[in-house]
């Protein structure tokens, strides 16, 4: 409680009444604030999630060879050194390491989104005739689309349903928001954008205020959530990758592959002097 110049107390709500600002204005200004800060914070977070994902294919794709490769060669020079040396520790080393080799894969792993209604896709035919294989197409969503995913988000999220059909609803929806996204799907957004536009607005049980204070307490709990994913991406090895070149991550994996192929070198040669 504060004093008016008169020396008289002056309430909060009096103060409010001589601004003209309505009782929740103030609490309407500090949810616009926070979720619009929350907002922007999981489209950071979803985008970097994109990344992550985009740039574990290319480095599987273009590296996972020379790891498995690298373990190959690994258990057949110990495995020579054990045939050498007779040593029980040399065996049970090279059966070790033999262990840690990747099996072949099972027929429908290897053709596992290699094959379309046609038969050979294009990646699978690229394969077999020893040409280069058309790497994942990197995702990066337009500003129109980043808009668009905020206000749905904004409007669609399941934590705002106070029943658990509207929750079911919301949940299959942002299902679907989330992959168009993931996709870069400006198109589809637009249109997931409408069909909400269209669709069912349940009714509130709530007063304005009993919402506002549901809304900011949903916005810090979610906040945190996302601090969690954010940080959980970030310490991966993948995210850490990114995190050392994030402007030119695709120069990251030239760099990498470039030291495995050295250690392949030296591996090679280290097994044709154990063979001789």
């Amino acid at each position: 409680m504060t004093q008016d110049a008169a020396g008289g107390p002056v309430t909060p709500n009096e103060d409010d009444v001589r601004s003209g600002e309505r009782p929740e204005a103030r609490l309407e200004k500090a949810v616009g604030v926070a979720e619009q800060a929350l907002i922007e914070f999981e489209i950071a977070v979803e985008t970097f999630r994109i990344e992550v994902e985009n740039f574990s294919r290319l480095h599987h794709q273009k590296l996972g060879p020379m790891y498995s490769r690298l373990d190959e060669l690994d258990a057949q020079i110990a495995e020579a050194k054990a045939r050498q040396t007779g040593d029980p520790e040399d065996l049970a080393k090279a059966d070790e390491l033999r262990a840690l080799v990747m099996p072949m894969p099972g027929v429908e792993e290897l053709f596992h989104g290699w094959m379309d209604s046609e038969g050979l896709s294009p990646e699978g035919a690229a394969m077999l005739t020893e040409q280069s294989v058309r790497p994942p197409e990197r995702v990066r969503p337009s500003e129109e689309a980043r808009k668009l995913y905020r206000e749905l988000v904004r409007k669609a999220h399941p934590d705002l349903a106070r029943e658990e059909q509207e929750r079911t609803r919301r949940e299959e929806f942002m299902t679907r928001v989330n992959a168009a996204y993931g996709r870069g799907d400006e198109a589809l957004l637009g249109e997931l954008a409408e069909e909400w536009a269209a669709g069912p607005v349940p009714e509130s049980r709530l007063s304005a205020s009993e919402e506002l204070y549901a809304r900011l307490e949903w916005l810090s709990q979610r906040k945190e959530l996302l601090t969690v994913v954010a940080r959980d991406l970030e310490d991966s090895a993948i995210g850490s990758m990114l995190r050392m070149a994030p402007e030119d991550p695709d120069r990251l994996l030239e760099e990498i592959a470039e030291q495995l192929l050295a250690r392949v070198s030296e591996r090679e040669a280290e097994l044709a002097r154990w063979v001789q």
